[in-house]
């Protein structure tokens, strides 16, 4: 399943939940920081949300903001009805995709017509929910703006901020977490000690020297982690002592150190208080960077160039540039495990992260080396990106197509980093305003990407990029003609028609001017879809064949199957049921017997179980179609074929006057469909019989009975949902009843 998508489903996440997706990731299970102490900290703030709407958590890097507020917000669960939502924001880097951000995590509808923030707001203007954004400092005016919104626009939600710095919104209660006091901090030493050496302990001996280290990193949770790796080469007396010089040295140097806290703290205001725990961070991550070797500091500074979390093949891929240098590299990366600078995620993992304050340190040394050395490892992180993004495009209708579209999703944060650097604000033209040579590559991933943003359910994400790419190629040309046929393909799915057929038609007129085949035949591909969702059956049809003969032409087999599928549903709208099941068996053969390719085999499974549901007799042959479809979509996690299914299979459900199943079905349904933006596309022969199952099923059990059950189906997992309608049960409880916690 999606991991994004996951995450926009479930009601609540808490400390227990797994890991989220790329959008709303939150890895609480393995904080690089032991939770000790906090006691007052977490009343205060718990106490803050019964009488407060907007509460931001600042303090310096480092000092523990996220840790207390997400174990906060854990405790604070039962006063939130619609749950308590977590948007982790550190991998994101461009302001404009925040609403996004939050709308994926939260579910909201992929609509185009609105914004991004309107959807928000609208999705929850009746919530009671207690929403966290997780590291703004990076983003602050956008959250500003996006929280003065929510504030307004939704009286019962409660906005929780970690930031180090307020967001100075009307309303705000900025609630600053200080450093471990000494005992705490001394307890939390001991704990990260004792994973380097399991006989560590506080003693008589050992305790003051422990004490003089706390004090001299006052109390700070990351420096005193990154402290206590030491001790894997260092005796602690050793440790305390070398400490000791290298701050003295730095603070009498000529670094831009700030005075010891103990001679300027006294007096200091918050700020400036923040400013100087600053320093001592900053002091505590360049004397572990210095006892790094300079393989290590070279490959931290590389790794700052992912955004979230990267694997093996990834480290080696982007931060090595032969075989030897694997080898090396391998053997640093480790290094910087045991020093805790990478986290391996979840413990013992195969993936890993910086945290956000060790990766802006890495990424400021690897500036620091110059514009051209910076580049250089830019531009292999997003030569990554591009091949993995155009396997994906390239094996799609293979058995491969599970795999590849579950490595792009799991680097979503990556994926997004690469668009990024190539169609960010700076980069995308060159000095004679031409598109330059970042914003090329930029247009050759996004358009790569057009079936992942689709099976996503990252429609809204993927247009932003499309419309970036667009301001770039105006003039017509093959590029600008390629990202309009994408763009075309995406709003068909987001209930928007018009402008897809409008998108296409344009694609279609550069292609023929620059004697582009391969795009005038995906511009009348995607045209063919749009038309058919419009309900204009005869220009879809007329089109469809042309799209037919051009797609032959090319020799163009994965735009074939897609038709076959359009084709289909288009024949099966219109009552030519034959046709329809004909056209779907045309496609199944096509993609060869015993393929697990999942996206076209599900929806020639979908548009087959349509036609035969409208075949009196053939109910039981529907049943079987939507059930494989619904597997298939499920394995690969498409949101929209998930909805599909489930309607189908909800169709059937009151049929057989099995009216209570058909109601947690149709509910099931129903966030997916508002995720993709449009149920069914807009067709209005579709539209017509879901209407009519949920009538049917309302008047049978009444309006109160299919409200709960239809709420229950909204409100489970989709796993949970797809078994229990798999297994053909008309009663479907919630397996948060039974295990704990509300997992996905």
């Amino acid at each position: 399943m999606d991991e994004a998508y996951r995450a926009g489903r479930q009601r609540v996440i808490s400390l227990d939940t797994e890991e989220e997706g790329e959008e709303g990731r939150t890895q609480v299970e393995s904080m690089m920081t032991d939770f000790v102490g906090r006691e007052a900290e977490l009343s205060h703030l718990s106490g803050l949300f019964a009488s407060a709407r907007l509460v931001t958590v600042v303090g310096p890097g480092g000092v523990g903001k996220t840790s207390v507020s997400l174990r906060a917000a854990s405790s604070a669960l039962d006063a939130y009805a619609d749950g308590v939502w977590i948007v982790e924001l550190s991998g994101l880097r461009d302001p404009e995709l925040l609403p996004n951000t939050v709308a994926s995590v939260l579910g909201v509808p992929e609509q185009d017509a609105r914004s991004p923030q309107e959807a928000i707001l609208d999705h929850l203007r009746d919530q009671r929910m207690l929403l966290v954004l997780d590291t703004c400092e990076h983003l602050v005016d956008a959250c500003a703006s996006l929280t003065e919104a929510i504030l307004l626009g939704a009286p019962q939600v409660t906005i929780l901020a970690t930031s180090r710095q307020p967001l100075d919104v009307i309303g705000e209660h900025t609630f600053p977490v200080a450093p471990l006091p000494p005992g705490d901090a001394a307890r939390l030493f001991e704990l990260r000690a004792r994973q380097v050496m399991p006989k560590f302990q506080l003693d008589h001996d050992s305790r003051p020297y422990v004490a003089r280290l706390c004090q001299r990193l006052e109390g700070i949770p990351l420096a005193i982690e990154l402290a206590a790796v030491q001790l894997r080469v260092l005796t602690l007396r050793e440790l305390t002592q070398r400490l000791e010089r290298h701050f003295t040295m730095l603070a009498s140097g000529s670094r831009g150190a700030t005075p010891d806290a103990d001679a300027s703290l006294g007096a200091a205001t918050t700020a400036g208080m923040a400013a100087a725990r600053h320093q001592t961070l900053r002091r505590a991550i360049e004397w572990s960077y210095d006892l790094c070797s300079s393989l290590e500091r070279a490959l931290w500074q590389r790794l700052s160039l992912f955004a979230g979390y990267f694997d093996l093949a990834a480290i080696e891929e982007v931060c090595a540039e032969s075989d030897p240098e694997r080898n090396e590299v391998l053997q640093a990366l480790y290094s910087l495990v045991d020093k805790s600078v990478v986290l391996r995620e979840p413990a013992g993992g195969e993936r890993y992260r910086l945290l956000d304050t060790l990766r802006e340190f890495g990424a400021e040394r690897l500036a620091a080396r110059g514009p051209a050395e910076e580049a250089r490892w830019q531009a292999r992180h997003f030569a990554r990106y591009l091949r993995l993004a155009g396997g994906f495009r390239d094996n799609f209708a293979t058995d491969e197509q599970i795999e590849r579209y579950h490595a792009l999703r799991d680097e979503h944060s990556n994926v997004r980093a690469a668009l990024e650097y190539t169609l960010g604000a700076t980069g995308a033209e060159d000095v004679a305003g031409e598109p330059g040579l970042l914003a090329l590559a930029g247009h050759d991933l996004v358009n790569a990407l057009a079936l992942y943003w689709m099976i996503s359910g990252r429609l809204r994400e993927g247009g932003y990029w499309l419309g970036k790419a667009l301001t770039v190629f105006g003039p017509p040309s093959p590029a600008r003609a390629a990202t309009l046929v994408t763009r075309g393909l995406l709003r068909s799915f987001q209930g928007h028609p018009a402008g897809s057929i409008a998108d296409c038609r344009e694609a279609i007129e550069i292609a023929a001017v620059l004697d582009l085949p391969e795009l005038a035949a995906h511009g009348y591909l995607h045209m063919n879809l749009s038309l058919t969702f419009s309900g204009m059956h005869a220009e879809a049809e007329e089109v469809g064949l042309e799209a037919r003969e051009r797609l032959t032409a090319c020799a163009d087999r994965v735009g074939l199957l897609m038709l076959t599928c359009q084709m289909g549903h288009l024949y099966q709208l219109t009552g030519q049921l034959d046709l329809a099941l004909a056209t779907t068996s045309e496609g199944l053969l096509l993609l060869g017997e015993g393929t697990r390719e999942c996206w076209l085999r599900g929806y020639l499974d979908i548009v087959s179980s349509f036609a035969l549901f409208q075949m009196p007799g053939r109910e039981d042959d529907c049943a079987a179609y939507a059930t494989q479809a619904l597997l298939a979509k499920n394995e690969l996690g498409d949101i929209a074929g998930i909805a599909y299914a489930l309607e189908t299979l909800g169709w059937l459900a009151t049929r057989a006057a099995r009216f209570e199943r058909c109601a947690w079905l149709l509910g099931a349904a129903d966030p997916l469909w508002r995720r993709v933006g449009s149920r069914f596309g807009g067709t209005a022969l579709m539209e017509l019989v879901h209407q009519q199952a949920a009538e049917a099923s309302q008047a049978s059990i009444g309006a109160d009975r299919y409200r709960l059950l239809w709420t229950l189906g909204m409100s489970l997992p989709t796993d949970h949902v797809v078994i229990t309608a798999i297994s053909g049960a008309d009663e479907i409880t919630d397996p948060g009843e039974v295990t704990a916690g509300p997992g996905a």
